[in-house]
């Protein structure tokens, strides 16, 4: 089969691999039939993510058929429609039976296209398959359910329930890539009184309209803290999202939350940041950070299959297996291609 091939720092290849097999009895082999890049991808080509080595297939989202399942696999058939989830979950350690899947120390977390290969492939082996991969809803299109393997989970359990988005809060969401957008979206569920998106592109920003922002700022051209004091009475965002990954991003959301309010760090970051305790000790500030868990994963996809939330939107650039690369090329020239998502199908 063929499958996009990590070889260092800035360098991938679509190039000819074995396909996978089962090797344990919980495991389940994939067609991929539509698959994604995310930011994180582009976190590892920089050479982010030391873990990942030479030869390592990349990608951790999908959408395929079940072709193959192990002897211990119940609830995956050759011939289900499935998501591959951006999590595996072993589903029987202690971080699982809390639903903090991942941090699983039984085999699982973000291991696809990280510690072990992943999904921008032909096909994958997906460990655990009956906690690791759900069964697509009727009614849907495989685009809409592949933004349910990583981005949608993640905005909304890392950035919105982990900052505890409430009714009535002003919302602050820094960056609006995919991930920011998906933030956006989130806590527009819970009745926000302004959502604000913060971005240097303006072409970002007229997609966070779309998505729910009422306020958008351009750093180059307005002080967010100020439009932020502006709509609080001088005080600040009660949740501020930080969706980039780099240190200017994150101090940025600890300027603009109020006292006693949250920051959400959602962003892969590859560096230190400066945490500023000098400032931040006496205004009860909370900051949380995490990984994706994915425990949202089922009632993401209530909603989708509801209608109660609009996937297809986030894909703006569709590509056949072969162009692969050109898929690559257009995702990190985001700015340029205006490109959120791209879906890659067979």
């Amino acid at each position: 089969m063929r499958a996009i091939v990590y070889h260092g720092p800035g360098q991938k290849a679509w190039e000819e691999v074995p396909k996978p097999t089962l090797r344990e009895d919980t495991d389940a082999v994939v067609k991929v039939d539509t698959v994604t890049i995310c930011g994180t991808d582009l976190h590892i080509l920089k050479g982010d993510v030391a873990a990942v080595t030479d030869g390592r297939i990349l990608g951790h989202e999908a959408v395929g058929t079940v072709e193959q399942v192990g002897a211990g696999v119940t609830n995956v058939r050759p011939g289900d429609r499935v998501l591959v989830s951006c999590i595996t979950a072993c589903g029987s350690c202690r971080y699982c039976r809390a639903g903090s899947y991942g941090q699983c120390i039984g085999g699982g977390g973000w291991i696809l296209g990280h510690l072990i290969d992943g999904t921008q492939a032909e096909y994958v082996r997906v460990p655990f398959a009956d906690t690791s991969t759900y069964a697509v809803p009727d009614g849907v299109t495989d685009e809409e359910v592949l933004m349910l393997a990583d981005i949608g989970p993640t905005g909304y359990e890392v950035g919105v329930l982990n900052g505890r988005v409430s009714p009535g809060d002003v919302v602050a969401v820094v960056g609006a890539g995919p991930v920011g957008l998906s933030a956006i979206m989130g806590a527009k569920l819970f009745s926000p009184s302004h959502v604000v998106a913060i971005d240097l592109a303006d072409a970002r920003l007229e997609a966070a309209k779309q998505f729910g922002a009422d306020i958008t700022v351009n750093p180059t051209h307005e002080d967010a803290v100020e439009v932020l004091r502006g709509l609080t009475d001088g005080l600040g965002a009660d949740v501020a999202v930080e969706a980039v990954g780099v240190a200017a991003t994150f101090e940025q959301c600890a300027a603009l939350v109020r006292p006693g309010g949250r920051v959400a760090n959602v962003g892969v970051h590859g560096g230190p940041a400066t945490l500023h305790l000098e400032d931040l000790w006496i205004r009860n500030v909370t900051i949380t950070t995490g990984l994706v868990d994915t425990y949202s994963t089922p009632t993401l996809l209530k909603l989708l299959a509801t209608h109660q939330v609009d996937l297809a939107r986030f894909v703006t650039h569709r590509f056949t297996m072969d162009e692969f690369l050109d898929a690559y090329d257009t995702f990190a020239r985001a700015a340029d291609t205006r490109a959120l998502k791209v879906a890659i199908s067979a």
